[in-house]
């Protein structure tokens, strides 16, 4: 019997490459002023490549912005601190979000979150997609002290929900952080298709976050 679905965030229920297109687009805007002097497409192409989908913490992102486009007019700190200050404001929610933990919620279904990042910033963006109200739990690796795929934080969020890993899923879209991990600890693994993998070994997959619920009640059928 499944009594709780635990999700990833980013690239799961938050469209995390649509959001950092807008971001950067914007943030190029509002500084213009001080970065003007590199074109915008250049800007936010370099922004992008060297955010890796999130998986270069912006430090190290905006370092090597400012060395390589010879910026002096703002330093790289500031510009972290308007990423930390403004991503918030640019949260893209992949579609059906909403429907789909209201649907949950209505069949009983408990909701958790795992997810790597900072704390504060990962619940800002929570927060801006309006969907913290849901979970039951929320678990941000730097408040655990530790992160996926570390058996220890999937572990951590079943016993904070009192239920055993046969009667959870974890829904996320990396094959190896999400998926493998998931399983490794005896939950079911349900992929959130991502174009950028294949050959994910998921018991299950969803192009659409719709499509969740379906798939619990006939796990639970």
């Amino acid at each position: 019997m499944i009594k709780a679905a635990i999700f990833d965030l980013d690239g799961t229920l938050l469209n995390r490459d649509e959001s950092v297109k807008i971001f950067i687009d914007r943030q190029y805007d509002r500084l213009k002023e001080l970065i003007g002097h590199i074109p915008k497409e250049k800007y936010v192409r370099r922004f992008i490549d060297l955010d890796n989908r999130g998986y270069v913490w912006k430090d190290k992102v905006y370092q090597q912005i400012v060395d390589e486009f010879g910026v002096t007019s703002i330093t790289w700190e500031e510009l972290l601190q308007d990423y930390i200050s403004e991503f918030k404001n640019n949260c893209i929610p992949f579609p059906n979000l909403i429907r789909m933990l209201e649907e949950l919620k209505n069949n009983n279904i408990l909701l958790g979150m795992i997810t790597n990042g900072y704390g504060q910033f990962q619940m800002d963006n929570i927060i801006a997609l309006g969907i913290e109200k849901y979970f039951d739990i929320i678990l941000v690796s730097e408040w655990e002290g530790i992160k996926k795929p570390n058996p220890r934080i999937f572990n951590n969020a079943l016993e904070k929900l009192n239920i055993s890993a046969s009667e959870g899923v974890f829904i996320g879209d990396h094959p190896e952080n999400d998926i493998l991990a998931a399983k490794n600890v005896g939950l079911k693994g349900i992929w959130k298709k991502d174009l950028q993998w294949n050959n994910v070994n998921a018991d299950y997959m969803v192009d659409d976050l719709g499509e969740l619920p379906m798939i619990i009640v006939k796990l639970n059928e």
